[in-house]
């Protein structure tokens, strides 16, 4: 009988949860496991309890459910922990955006970097080492496997604060993939990259066609300056100036760069995001009322990785994944160990490896370096509640050209944040 026992913390979310159910449940290895869902929003959870009973039913996985709003009920004998919290997403992320945006702060999506970046780490960070010492209290040799953003700052938070294995996860990269196939007119499908970096500013070091090994690159350039100059502009021009195409997109990497809204400042589509959680609550409550069945889309698997890196580490499964966000210990040699980065990693039983990738090249070295001294300065921030690091991170961010309008957006954003930010006690 399997025993296997996997935490979701955050399982109201409608899509990822949605996501995490199939391909947990179309996972033969995992057939009867234990999946304990978790939401302080009892309605949400309801929702996505039924819709794992429903889709447990439907796929044969046998697994056992249940649900709390009280994650200490749950976690004791957990051996993977996954966890997609957002406090209030758009609510909030829409004035980490409007604020700088009223100071002259140009941002591209104010969500991993920049002003917006900051308070998502000041308001998340809090809840994440909770979480995490409930763990070491009562699950201490579990995995937690995470979702929620800022992924590059809850990373280096956790993997230098507590005693947890943890890993970031995220589908970028494999998104990225067919965007340069399509400037370079070729399957998706034929193409294997190798990228390392930071989450949302990952570099390929290479480009290679999956069944011959040539290197795509010089097919890539060719390409590209005769491409439509409006698609992915940012990213093609550092390209052709630093040697190397930053992954995923240019609103992701624009959150790092002084200059990237010069790919496009809209931010995030909030009316879209709307719309989107109407269709798939219309979805959900279908299936959960029995009008439709469980099928097509919901009985395949999607593109997130968390089942394959329990499946690997549970079954000793060597497994390489093209990109996961851990703390660095030299995996990109000329960046700080203790540095949170994305790189290939490998599983097996004993767990997550960074893979060696080398240098990195000076100039993208330097950009990098840049926003490591940032995030550090952010964590600090949000585990100590200290306002002064704040600012301190705030006027180092490149994102930021301007003092006057750290202390606006810093006055506005702290006293709406304030319910959230708090010392963590360390």
């Amino acid at each position: 009988m399997n025993t296997t026992k996997i935490v979701f913390i955050g399982a109201g979310s409608m899509s990822f949860g949605k996501h995490t159910f199939r391909d947990l449940f179309l996972s033969p290895e995992l057939k009867g496991s234990t999946l304990a869902l978790v939401d302080i929003d009892a309605e949400n959870l309801d929702r996505m309890q039924r819709l794992a009973e429903k889709m447990n039913e439907a796929t044969g996985a046998g697994f056992k459910i249940a649900s709390t709003a009280n994650r200490r009920e749950v976690l004791a004998g957990a051996e993977f922990v996954l966890c997609s919290i957002a406090l209030e997403r758009c609510a909030l992320w829409k004035m980490d955006f409007e604020i700088p945006k009223k100071y002259g702060i140009r941002q591209t999506l104010g969500e991993n970097g920049g002003p917006g970046g900051l308070f998502f780490t000041l308001r998340t960070l809090p809840v994440i080492m909770d979480i995490l010492r409930d763990m070491e209290d009562l699950c201490p040799n579990a995995f937690f496997l995470n979702f929620s953003n800022p992924e590059n700052r809850i990373i280096l938070a956790a993997g230098n604060h507590s005693s947890i294995r943890c890993v970031g996860l995220c589908h970028g990269l494999t998104g990225f993939v067919w965007r340069i196939a399509k400037i370079m007119g070729i399957p998706g499908s034929n193409i294997d990259v190798w990228a390392a970096g930071l989450n949302h500013f990952q570099w390929l070091i290479k480009i290679r066609d999956k069944q011959t090994g040539a290197d795509l690159y010089p097919l890539l350039r060719e390409r590209s300056r005769t491409y439509d100059p409006a698609y992915l502009a940012v990213s093609r021009k550092l390209m052709d100036v630093f040697g190397l195409f930053p992954s995923p997109s240019d609103d992701h990497i624009g959150e790092y760069l002084p200059y990237g809204w010069e790919g496009g400042e809209e931010g995030y589509d909030f009316a879209e995001d709307a719309q989107y959680r109407i269709r798939i609550k219309t979805e959900i409550e279908d299936i959960n009322s029995g009008r439709v069945p469980v099928a097509g889309e919901w009985l395949t698997r999607s593109s997130e990785k968390a089942a394959d890196v329990i499946v690997s580490i549970l079954n000793n499964r060597k497994c390489l994944l093209d990109s996961a966000i851990v703390i660095n210990q030299g995996a990109i040699a000329n960046l700080p160990d203790d540095a949170a980065v994305e790189v290939p990693v490998m599983l097996d039983y004993a767990g997550i490896h960074p893979v060696t990738v080398g240098a990195l090249p000076l100039g993208i070295e330097n950009l990098i370096r840049t926003q490591i001294g940032v995030q550090k300065l952010a964590v600090q921030a949000a585990l100590t509640g200290s306002r002064e690091l704040a600012l301190q991170a705030l006027l180092t961010d490149p994102v930021v050209h301007s003092i006057t309008a750290a202390e606006g957006i810093l006055n506005e954003l702290w006293e709406i944040n304030r319910p959230y930010i708090r010392s963590c006690g360390i």
